[in-house]
């Protein structure tokens, strides 16, 4: 079989990259490990008993750009969240809700200055900044240039830390502030490489606002939408394809699956991590293997828990990011745990509830009986906890994080629980054995700046490889990571030039 190009794994980014490729006629084939396509963005009926299509890993939209939504004619709604965040303090709490700033105001008291004053700055790199994701790589100084002396010093040069340490003098809000570097990245707010820098400016740059959006249906609604795009113009799909090997001269590459498959394509896009990549082109590894270091736990209720906070309903905390043990020292605590090989004495983590805005995932009798889902992320959970003792290193992960969620609540969790068998806990080594990302990485390793690190890179996309017909177009990409197409459209302009994606 002779094709124009072979696209590796159909996670969102492969179907992206599929969807131009077939969108500039090019002929495509799409080879899938398992059985369906989505990889971690997709909806998922992860309790089979009942009528609820979560978004089991990821699950909000920030950095998809408007720009692809509209190339590729994506049949796509997003829901803007009023409430960005709740966090239990005490008998209280601190809600940010987007409609009510003098609420928020109150709430975040004599930091309430402080967090309008660098969130406006964060806004200020957002539109500057998110504009260039779709373009080829500036340079270190263009950027520099572009935002600005304040906000290069605070969120790019000097670690995070510094900036919430001077600007805020909660505890708890230099918490909430800090979470947005976290997530997805083992690191402390001092740490010299700048990763919860990255991760933090990849947060706050989605979409030129910074915003979190409610993808309606489900994640499965990004990526049936990219398939159906691709499929329109003629990509074709296989999936339960793995692939073993990769091989090229620089101008025809040969793709081989387990199956016995062997497809000649002039040109390869890579929608896995680079260090698999590297498996299958039989080459040393050019980057350290990824390290996750979440617990995902998707959870199907009967309805909201109560708070200890009387002046918040549980309908607004949950809305938005449900902060939990999250305080400054409360992460740096966990780190220090989990940095020396114990699972955190108190994780902090935060929850989320999809069907507060979308209530289309779930079933009609679902919606009627005031059913609720919650998807919680884990922080400081990273994969070498698990290794020696998978499964009790998972069942102690779950104990500890429902104690740390009770311990903010009115009620215990359980008791809101839809049925026994509603409650589902994924560690790295589960995500990884999923779908297929090594040390469960959601980001396929660690983050990297948006913007050429080296005069050679200065022009080019972020996507290229040391063979001129193989790409890289998945999250470990430069300006890669979550759900963005980013890479997937890169690669494609590395590939064919610009000119191929209009």
């Amino acid at each position: 079989m002779r094709l124009d190009a072979v696209v590796i794994g159909a996670g969102h980014n492969g179907l992206t990259a599929a969807a131009y490729l077939a969108r500039a006629g090019r002929s495509v084939l799409i080879l899938e490990r398992s059985d369906h396509i989505g990889g971690a963005a997709r909806s998922d009926r992860v309790f089979p008993a009942h009528e609820a299509r979560l978004s089991a890993y990821s699950y909000l939209v920030s950095l998809l750009p408007d720009q692809i939504i509209e190339e590729l004619d994506l049949d796509l709604q997003l829901i803007r969240r009023r409430i960005s965040s709740y966090t239990p303090v005490g008998d209280g709490g601190i809600l940010v809700d987007n409609g009510d700033p003098a609420r928020t105001a109150a709430d975040l008291g004599a930091d309430a200055q402080a967090w309008d004053d660098f969130y406006g700055m964060t806004g200020e790199i957002a539109q500057k900044l998110f504009p260039t994701v779709t373009e080829p790589l500036r340079s270190r100084e263009d950027v520099r240039s572009l935002v600005g002396e304040e906000a290069w010093r605070d969120v790019f040069e000097r670690p995070l830390g510094e900036a919430i340490e001077r600007r805020f003098t909660s505890d708890v809000v230099r918490g909430i502030v800090l979470t947005d570097g976290l997530i997805g990245t083992f690191g402390r707010p001092g740490d010299a490489e700048r990763l919860v820098n990255r991760c933090f400016l990849y947060h706050v740059i989605g979409r030129g606002t910074g915003d979190w959006d409610v993808p309606v249906g489900g994640m499965g609604a990004v990526t049936d939408g990219l398939l159906r795009t691709a499929q329109q113009y003629g990509a074709q799909l296989r999936t339960s394809a793995t692939v073993t090997s990769v091989s090229t001269d620089g101008s025809e590459a040969v793709v081989r699956t387990v199956d016995g498959l062997e497809v000649r394509a002039g040109q390869v896009f890579a929608n896995l991590a680079p260090t698999l990549l590297d498996q299958l082109l039989g080459e040393a590894p050019s980057r350290p293997e990824p390290e996750g270091a979440q617990l995902k736990i998707n959870m199907l209720l009967s309805r909201l828990p109560a708070l200890k906070d009387a002046s918040t309903t549980p309908e607004q905390a949950f809305a938005g990011t449900f902060h939990i043990n999250e305080g400054y020292d409360q992460i740096d605590a966990a780190y220090a745990q989990a940095a020396a090989g114990r699972i955190p004495d108190v994780p902090p983590c935060e929850v989320y509830c999809h069907s507060l805005s979308d209530p289309s995932i779930l079933g009609p009798d679902l919606v009627a009986a005031g059913a609720q889902t919650l998807t919680l992320f884990g922080l400081h959970m990273p994969a070498r906890l698990f290794r020696e003792d998978p499964e009790g290193a998972r069942e102690r992960a779950l104990e500890l994080t429902l104690a740390s969620i009770n311990s903010v609540l009115a009620e215990p969790i359980e008791d809101c629980l839809l049925a026994p068998d509603t409650i589902d806990v994924r560690s790295p080594l589960d995500i990884e054995a999923s779908v297929g990302m090594p040390g469960g990485h959601i980001f396929h390793g660690d983050l990297q700046w948006p913007f050429a690190e080296s005069d050679d890179e200065v022009g080019t996309w972020g996507t290229e490889t040391r063979h001129a017909n193989i790409f890289l177009c998945g999250s470990g990409a430069r300006r890669g990571g979550a759900v963005s197409g980013i890479p997937g459209r890169a690669a494609v302009a590395a590939a064919l030039g610009e000119q191929a994606l209009s």
